[in-house]
């Protein structure tokens, strides 16, 4: 598995999209999504120039940061339980999928004990699917105002899964969406809150996430391959 070459095609790719919308390539960032990918894989990746890795499960996570260390950022992109918020709030620097205040709650508490402010986003069901986490769009802004209060969390912005297609074009509509509820909520300059980043795009739209302003985007496929 070449992931060297993975890696450098998919930089090349985000960095056509966000030329071709007047961009600069540099304000995104990929966040190489590498669950059940070896500390082996991963390190490749790392060696050939990846800077952030997501992981969807804590315990998976944890004996990864252990094997790997911190030679990169990780980022947790997963559906985050209420039990394992002490784990997340010691092995990640940023959360992508806070929707529901209790949640936040119990990171603010976590975090609060470590004396700490741990970067969160807020994921938005865009789609309003059932099968997907995230606070409704409609009360996207009363979760941001209620976040933005606790003392120990840092609201950067707001994380997204539109619908998979097999037309990249067709996921479009989600991320206009989203960057739409993202600078109706930046214009309400809610104190505490940037809002600066849009975690949308993955291995199969992530141009099409690019070209509506995502900031992060999620890749695991396409530099990785395939997982069962």
């Amino acid at each position: 598995m070449a992931i060297a070459d993975n890696l450098a095609c998919v930089r090349e790719r985000m960095k056509q999209a966000a030329l071709r919308c007047n961009r600069q390539p540099d304000e995104v960032r990929l966040v190489a999504v590498s669950k059940t990918v070896s500390a082996e894989v991963i390190r490749a990746a790392l060696n050939a120039g990846a800077m952030i890795l997501g992981e969807n499960y804590i315990q998976e996570a944890r004996k990864k940061i252990d094997l790997i260390g911190r030679q990169a950022e990780w980022h947790f992109i997963g559906h985050l339980q209420s039990n394992k918020v002490k784990f997340a709030v010691d092995l990640f620097s940023l959360i992508h999928s806070v929707d529901r205040m209790t949640l936040a709650e119990e990171l603010n508490r976590e975090a609060g004990k470590r004396n700490k402010i741990l970067p969160v986003l807020i994921q938005v069901n865009i789609s309003g699917e059932e099968t997907k986490a995230g606070i409704d769009p409609a009360g996207t802004r009363q979760l941001v105002q209620q976040v933005a209060l606790l003392p120990h969390l840092s609201v950067q912005g707001l994380m997204t899964m539109p619908p998979w297609f097999e037309n990249p074009e067709e996921a479009r509509p989600y991320f206009i969406a989203l960057r739409k509820l993202r600078d109706e909520l930046a214009g309400e300059k809610i104190p505490n809150v940037s809002l600066k980043e849009l975690s949308m795009g993955m291995s199969g739209d992530f141009e099409t996430a690019i070209e509506e302003g995502a900031t992060l985007v999620r890749i695991g496929t396409a530099i990785f391959g395939e997982r069962g």
